[in-house]
């Protein structure tokens, strides 16, 4: 079906962006995922064309776009290539709203005109490794010393991690509070402060050329102008993210289904079995009928949300409802396709391989499936 929540400016942003992928990006998947990470050049080669200061405004040398439909073209076409762009994306659409939304006038003098010409890249630390989700229950913690904060604890499974100049630690500044989500703060930490250690850049299942670290944070003076937003507010400030996130992450997931269905379609075309191409079966033909149905059905829910993101009315409910959705579907789209593949599907030369693979996640991170659920239900009033 068309899509139609997109025009012309929107073209040829995306040609563009293609294009690169193209010529920037895919030839060298390979080798970053044999490195663990994408290099840090790339990120001021995606700013030459103007993806990383789509959102800045203009008076720091972005775009000023308050729109994240560009931002979705981006997050589409990495997926459409089974391509990636290491922790770029997650410093794009989940991390720069925090900044957007709570720097202050001297925070964005000093921040935002490296996030435009890609000389800054950030990330954010939630994760423990004792919490999980449990983020009212994190240890790190932060105490005033007169112009600092002394900042101690630890953060894992930090997208973005090892390459990231900034990074949004959530830390405990309060512990006397009746509320155990009050008391927690953003205190932004920057590459190069002393105690501020990065660890292993963790060997995962997949997203191989994408960074996700451990972060150590050993008496880190952390100036107080580097806190972000209000003081004890986090909690809150994080919640009100959670719809872009987690559509970011519904986006992602139905852009690399779709790749899956393209892979999986020209695949069984060209091999043979039995005298006869594997299309040429009724079971094949039905699989892809089946997967082909249910990416229109998450094409639709996404751009609705995309609509409502822009218009400032998507609810964390129906973002929860559309993250399920598409990363259920594209675990069952990406499986069907691989199926298809026969044996070479398990073989790490086909690009299948690494979907299945990197798709796995996407259950798990921004929030699990069961805590959607937990998520709609909430909305449905049980």
């Amino acid at each position: 079906m068309q899509r139609n929540i997109f025009d012309s400016d929107h073209d040829a942003f995306r040609d563009t962006v293609r294009q690169f992928i193209g010529k920037e990006v895919v030839p060298h998947i390979g080798e970053w995922e044999a490195a663990g990470l994408v290099p840090r050049e790339l990120f001021t080669k995606t700013a030459e064309i103007g993806i990383n200061g789509l959102q800045v405004p203009e008076e720091f040398g972005g775009g000023g776009i308050d729109s994240f439909l560009f931002n979705a073209i981006v997050i589409e076409e990495i997926g459409y290539a089974a391509a990636t762009l290491g922790g770029l994306q997650v410093h794009l659409s989940t991390v720069l709203p925090y900044f957007f939304e709570y720097a202050d006038a001297d925070q964005k003098s000093r921040w935002f005109p490296g996030f435009a010409d890609g000389t800054l890249v950030s990330s954010i630390a939630m994760t423990e490794p004792g919490t999980g989700s449990d983020l009212a229950g994190m240890a790190t913690s932060a105490v005033r010393d007169g112009g600092d904060w002394i900042l101690n604890g630890a953060k894992t499974f930090i997208t973005g991690g090892i390459n990231a100049d900034l990074v949004i630690v959530v830390a405990r500044t309060n512990r006397d509070v009746a509320n155990r989500r009050d008391g927690l703060s953003l205190l932004v930490v920057e590459a190069g402060m002393n105690g501020f250690t990065r660890g292993r850049n963790l060997d995962k299942l997949g997203l191989k050329a994408q960074d996700t670290a451990e972060l150590l944070f050993d008496n880190v003076r952390v100036p107080a102008r580097n806190l972000l937003g209000e003081e004890g507010a986090a909690f809150s400030m994080l919640a009100r993210n959670l719809p872009q996130e987690r559509l970011t992450i519904a986006v992602n997931a139905q852009a690399t289904a779709t790749a899956a269905l393209n892979l999986g379609s020209d695949y069984v075309k060209d091999r043979k079995v039995f005298g006869q191409r594997v299309a040429d079966f009724q079971n094949t033909k039905f699989v892809l009928a089946d997967c082909a149905t249910e990416l229109e059905a998450g094409q639709a829910l996404v751009d609705r949300a995309l609509v409502a993101l822009d218009d400032g009315t998507l609810s964390v409910a129906d973002a929860a409802k559309v993250k399920l959705f598409c990363t259920e579907m594209q675990a069952r789209v990406i499986d069907r396709c691989l199926q298809l593949h026969g044996g070479y599907g398990y073989m790490r030369e086909y690009p299948i391989t690494r979907l299945y693979a990197d798709a796995r996640v996407t259950r798990i991170f921004g929030g699990t499936s069961e805590v959607m659920k937990s998520v709609i239900s909430r909305s449905l009033g049980l």
